[in-house]
């Protein structure tokens, strides 16, 4: 399900008690204004949206008023998956300890994408960071996703996954690419929907961007639901869920 709303709106919207998996993919603060790409046959404007906070503190309190309003609408299985990178992976983390408490940590998966610029001055970044909780220790849902195995001895088996997850980023010449600036590749979803919701759980992203969390949800068997408050993304959500009934799935992204 695909709603036009802001996350604090929404989250006032599920049931206490209901959500498997709260993915959520915030606005990382970068300062800029994030404008996709079209085709050159498309005549609209790329999507874009403003990302930035006035400080770092402004954005720590919006999302701690989020994820406070969010927090009863999880089960006590659970899995909170918090999408960020190095601006703010400090701050969420320690945010998160506090809402839920520091035992409840479970994982700092780096999600390693290939891409970005180099610079004289410091080590290329080259990924992003996945903060995963859980709503109890003892309780909460996993099933370890398994990747092929790198080395000679295992040539051709599968491995259980560790907390580097090696998924290129989209490319300009990719079939999932819908032009939304900040697009996650639906093999990063995939992998992490399957591995946190257990088969028909409910996952919910408030922040979608293009929608791939709940496009990886419907091929996983996951049920899903998922707001933004930009048109844009809503747009291109909807599309891509509209293909997808019409021809009963996409691509599978683990090929």
């Amino acid at each position: 399900m695909v709603t036009r709303a802001d996350w604090l709106d929404f989250a006032a919207t599920l049931a206490p008690g209901s959500v498997d998996l709260l993915y959520a993919d915030p606005p990382f603060n970068t300062g800029k204004v994030q404008r996709g790409r079209t085709r050159e046959d498309t005549p609209s404007a790329p999507p874009s949206y403003h990302d930035a906070f006035e400080t770092t503190a402004h954005w720590v309190r919006w999302l701690r008023d989020r994820l406070v309003a969010t927090l009863p609408a999880l089960k006590p299985s659970a899995c909170v998956l918090l999408h960020i990178d190095w601006r703010t992976s400090h701050h969420a983390r320690l945010l998160l300890d506090d809402l839920l408490g520091a035992d409840r940590f479970v994982n700092h998966l780096i999600w390693s994408y290939g891409l970005g610029g180099s610079s004289p001055r410091r080590f290329a970044r080259k990924h992003d960071d996945i903060l995963f909780y859980a709503m109890d220790p003892d309780r909460y849902f996993f099933d370890p996703p398994m990747v092929p195995a790198t080395s000679n001895r295992m040539r051709g088996e599968l491995k259980k996954a560790t907390d580097v997850l090696d998924i290129p980023a989209i490319n300009n010449m990719a079939a999932e690419r819908t032009g939304y600036p900040t697009q996650k590749p639906l093999a990063l979803l995939d992998l992490l929907v399957r591995a946190c919701c257990p088969q028909g759980g409910l996952v919910i992203d408030p922040c979608f961007g293009s929608g791939t969390t709940l496009v990886a949800a419907a091929h996983a068997g996951r049920a899903a639901h998922g707001c933004d408050a930009n048109p844009d993304a809503v747009a291109i959500a909807r599309a891509r869920l509209t293909a997808l009934d019409r021809v009963g799935s996409d691509p599978d992204p683990r090929g």
